[in-house]
């Protein structure tokens, strides 16, 4: 009988934290979205096809050459999934599994109906799903814990920089708190260590942590319609590289504390506290601005920001900035129909959204 496998990983988005995140051992906040990623993988004999929705022109076709993957067609938008097919196969065999052919579909609702993307983190929920589906595939009893490395692994050599926070979230779901581990030992060890030597380690600086959930929060999410554009770098403060270094470190240290101070408050179910930090950190977001010149807060971002504090919401940029989504949080018991007509008028869509918690 053919093996059917099928799997899905949520979207996300930064509540706070962002930028400082990158630096080993600073955390975020991140949450887990109800948009997923698919993957279904179905047992195939001679060859493999690798087939996603979004890209239906692009059908990748493989074949096995031992236990290797060989693929017909090098140009392909599919690095991502490669690379996590690349990283569990090379687990499955360490554990001494058989490879076998296999067709892999992608599906992503991810992205809005035109194609642009939401900035809910893609790259990372169809990695996370891959290796998902490939460790159901194989019969790999892999913990959560040894999901998110395999995939973080697998994202990391492909992208080469980043928090892989998002990764955490795909992983995990729900409210989480995330620190950062540190890239740098994680290249040194990938040339040190197999894989199952690797996933059992202590990473340095890595801490992942559910955070509580509470009726009276709500989160209401605006996309400005604009996928995040690469940063705008005129540097409108003229500071040598000693004064910007030093000010950038500040800004670590500063918001290091705010998320700190936010998981205290969500440990507390305090909406306030809670509202207060997320204030705080776009402060710190546009004492970034000033330091490196890179725009984080667009006209319209502002706008969504400034509505949703006249209804009595905290709220700011998620993520990179520079387009994408804005994030409000807001007492649940506040009607916010007229704030969400309000966004509709200047062009700010809401996404109708609900926090993904694993089963």
């Amino acid at each position: 009988m053919k093996k059917l496998i099928k799997v899905k990983a949520p979207g996300k988005l930064y509540i706070a934290g962002e930028y400082a995140v990158v630096e080993t051992g600073c955390p975020a906040i991140l949450v887990g979205l109800n948009k997923y990623v698919y993957v279904s993988i179905e047992d195939s004999k001679d060859f493999g096809t690798i087939i996603s929705k979004q890209y239906e022109n692009s059908t990748v076709v493989w074949k096995r050459r031992g236990e290797h993957m060989v693929i017909d067609n090098r140009d392909n938008p599919f690095e991502y999934i490669l690379s996590g097919i690349r990283i569990t196969e090379q687990y499955a065999q360490e554990l001494g599994k058989k490879m076998r052919c296999y067709d892999l579909k992608i599906d992503s609702e991810l992205d809005s109906q035109s194609g642009k993307k939401y900035g809910l983190g893609s790259s990372a929920a169809v990695t996370v799903a891959t290796v998902k589906a490939l460790c159901q595939y194989y019969g790999l009893n892999v913990t959560l814990d040894q999901l998110f490395k395999l995939a973080a692994i697998a994202h990391f050599e492909v992208q080469g920089n980043g928090s892989l926070g998002d990764i955490a979230t795909s992983v995990f779901g729900g409210w989480l708190e995330y620190h950062s581990f540190d890239r740098q030992w994680l290249k040194a060890a990938r040339h040190n260590y197999s894989l199952s030597e690797l996933l059992a380690k202590t990473w340095p600086g890595l801490k992942i942590m559910s955070l509580p959930v509470f009726d009276k929060l709500n989160l209401l999410i605006g996309w400005t319609g604009s996928p995040a554009s690469t940063s705008n770098l005129v540097d409108k403060v003229e500071l040598s590289k000693e004064e910007r270094r030093k000010k950038y470190l500040e800004f670590v240290h500063e918001s290091s504390k705010c998320v700190e101070q936010m998981e205290a408050s969500f440990q507390k179910h305090d909406l306030p506290g809670i509202q207060q930090c997320l204030r705080k950190n776009r402060k710190l977001l546009e004492n970034l601005h000033e330091i490196t010149g890179v725009e984080i807060e667009t006209p319209t971002l502002k706008y969504l920001i400034e509505s949703a504090e006249r209804f009595g919401g905290a709220a700011k940029t998620s993520g990179a900035g520079g387009g994408d989504c804005g994030i409000v949080l807001i007492d649940s018991s506040i009607d916010t129909t007229s704030l969400l007509d309000e966004w509709t008028k200047h062009d700010i869509i809401p996404l109708d959204l609900s926090i993904h918690y694993n089963d």
